[in-house]
């Protein structure tokens, strides 16, 4: 079916070639004319495009080819049809117009029926490429703003679930604050270094930032005389307060088989293994499972280091806050014992970063 608003620019430098052309089409499309390749392209040149264009090959100056070309060069006229109407009928002469994109090739003498009807065919086909990229583009969209939704339930849920142990620990305060930012500093820095750059990724990292609030969730779990004691644990009771890390891992578990995320690609996986994780030691003699080196996962071994350093600069009910350089002193002193040696070199040179954030979010404001 014909369209009086499809714009077709004939190409040709012979009049009666393009009168022929002229008077076939114009009951159907609005026609623009080009006696030459140059005029041609400044025919492209105005605001409105053409849909489609008829392109002689044999012109002086500049032939069909050559326009083509340059139209198939540029951005903005890469995508408008070409169809050559020429007398070159060889084989290699439609071959070699093909492989400079056009879409179609008619030979003349042309036949008038053969000519409307691939008019009208490619005109339709790029009006179907175009409600296609249309609809892409929507689409697009419509993902980017169900991906921005999810995260934002992934980062309330987290948010909910962390406010949990915040309730119920007295000592909790900016701590949670603070370990997510000490996580997230470590994490940037390691992932410049080819060892770790495959795992830790931006959205990795970010994931990281998330989820570092749940490293304590288990808590919840741990009776008050015990957690909330003011002194040091018994034997005893410090058994059962190691209990936490399981009572965390088994928390978040519940949480993604409800949210059906029970997976290793589960959004809340760092935040789990954080939580099971993070008393870990490198040499093997952390709990609750003993693990060692690699076999800890790389989140909870960031963790270990962000949990330590902040719990050595806070004041505690049994201990006094160590200051930022006793505390740097210690944690060198763990290095290959108690925290992956990779992590500590990383705190060391970023040990005034920990103090600024520490400052910035300190329990006094």
């Amino acid at each position: 079916m014909a369209d009086t608003s499809k714009r077709i620019l004939v190409v040709d430098d012979e009049p009666m070639n393009i009168n022929l052309l002229v008077e076939l089409l114009k009951p159907d499309y609005r026609l623009l004319v080009a006696k030459s390749g140059p005029q041609a392209l400044q025919r492209v040149q105005g605001e409105v495009l053409p849909d489609l264009i008829l392109l002689d090959v044999m012109m002086p100056e500049m032939d069909g080819y050559e326009v083509c070309r340059q139209l198939k060069s540029h951005p903005r006229t890469q995508h408008i049809p070409v169809i050559f109407v020429t007398a070159m009928s060889a084989d290699e002469d439609e071959t070699k117009g093909f492989q400079l994109g056009a879409v179609d090739y008619v030979t003349k003498p042309i036949s008038p029926s053969v000519v409307r009807a691939r008019v009208r065919t490619h005109l339709e086909l790029r009006e179907a490429r175009q409600i296609l990229e249309n609809q892409n583009v929507v689409l697009e969209e419509k993902v980017k703003e169900r991906t921005q939704e999810l995260l934002k339930v992934q980062a309330v849920t987290i948010r909910a679930m962390a406010s949990l142990a915040e309730t119920r620990d007295n000592e909790t305060g900016n701590h949670i604050r603070r370990t997510q930012y000490y996580v997230k500093a470590l994490a940037d820095y390691l992932s410049q270094q080819p060892k770790f750059a495959g795992e830790l990724t931006p959205e990795t990292i970010e994931l990281l930032f998330k989820s570092a609030p749940l490293h304590d969730i288990g808590k919840v779990g741990i009776p008050d005389h015990i957690l909330l004691k003011p002194g040091r644990l018994t034997e005893d009771e410090f058994a059962i307060m190691k209990l936490h890390a399981v009572y965390g891992r088994d928390a978040i578990l519940a949480a993604e088989q409800e949210l059906g995320e029970d997976k290793p690609s589960s959004f809340l996986r760092f935040a789990r293994e954080i939580a099971y994780g993070h008393h870990e030691k490198w040499d093997g003699s952390g709990y609750p499972q003993g693990l060692a080196r690699e076999a800890i996962p790389i989140s909870a071994r960031l963790m270990a280091v962000a949990d330590v350093y902040d719990a050595l600069i806070s004041k505690r009910v049994y201990k006094a806050p160590f200051s930022h350089e006793e505390a740097c002193r210690l944690i060198c002193e763990g290095r290959g014992s108690h925290f992956d040696p990779d992590m500590v070199d990383a705190f060391v040179t970023l040990q005034e970063t920990f103090r600024e954030i520490a400052a910035k979010y300190t329990d006094g404001d």
